[in-house]
């Protein structure tokens, strides 16, 4: 059963990531509601990383709580949280280079990944199937049997957002998606993002302010390891604090 509306999809409430004394993470607390779109900038070194490190398990808070659906998280295994509805893509694509488009999106659909050796044709059909309609989601359709080595920079992105989305994750992780890309690519890419809301809840990760722009959505500012402002980008932008650590707007 669904945790009540009132109950944020994703909280974080005074996390601390303490790494030999440097606080990463200093005392930041957020909160994400479904089916959302929130962006994180900050300089280099801001906490944005070891926040998504948090939420996902790959680094387990010094203090405070993470709370998926009012279930605290921190502490668990990375696997349970991906299990509970969380997928994280990172900056540099994982993509499997000598398996087709559409093999690595069947196993990422996959809900068990041992399926080929466990649950024989019920799995794989129903696996192929999620997999066939992500690649449409993607734009990869003419791609569908390219090595997914044989592709752009761009291409292995768009792959990898689709491997997120076909585990039918609930809040998606996205670091950094336009690394790399030219300015048709990254709306492209905006456009791919904004089409998942609704269904998924989405966190990105970036940098290009143009391309923060194009999301929409809440922005959250972090500065070392703290939450420094949160609010529209335009509320952003006429922020003079913020314009002076981050836009380098200062007076």
């Amino acid at each position: 059963m669904n945790a009540p509306s009132s109950t944020p999809m994703l909280e974080m409430r005074n996390v601390i990531v303490d790494f030999d004394g440097f606080k990463a993470t200093n005392d930041l607390s957020l909160t994400i509601e479904s089916g959302s779109m929130t962006v994180v900038i900050g300089p280099n070194g801001a906490g944005k990383s070891t926040m998504c490190d948090a939420i996902i398990g790959r680094v387990r808070p010094t203090s405070g709580k993470v709370l998926f659906h009012g279930r605290e998280v921190q502490g668990m295994a990375e696997d349970k949280i991906v299990g509970l509805g969380i997928c994280r893509k990172f900056q540099t694509p994982g993509v499997l280079v000598a398996l087709s488009v559409i093999e690595n999106l069947t196993i990422a659909a996959a809900k068990d990944k041992r399926w080929w050796t466990k649950f024989g044709r019920k799995g794989e059909d129903e696996a192929k199937a999620k997999a066939e309609d992500v690649l449409a989601q993607v734009g990869l359709e003419g791609r569908r049997d390219t090595p997914a080595g044989d592709l752009s920079h761009g291409e292995k992105q768009w792959l990898e957002i689709g491997m997120v989305v076909a585990t039918d994750a609930e809040l998606l992780l996205l670091d950094e998606p336009t690394a790399g890309m030219g300015a048709a690519e990254s709306t492209a890419t905006a456009d791919l993002i904004k089409s998942l809301l609704g269904k998924h809840a989405v966190l990105v990760i970036d940098h290009d302010i143009d391309f923060v722009a194009q999301l929409g959505g809440h922005v959250i500012v972090l500065h070392q390891g703290k939450l420094l402002r949160e609010g529209t980008l335009a509320d952003i932008r006429a922020d003079e604090e913020v314009a002076a650590i981050y836009l380098g707007r200062a007076k």
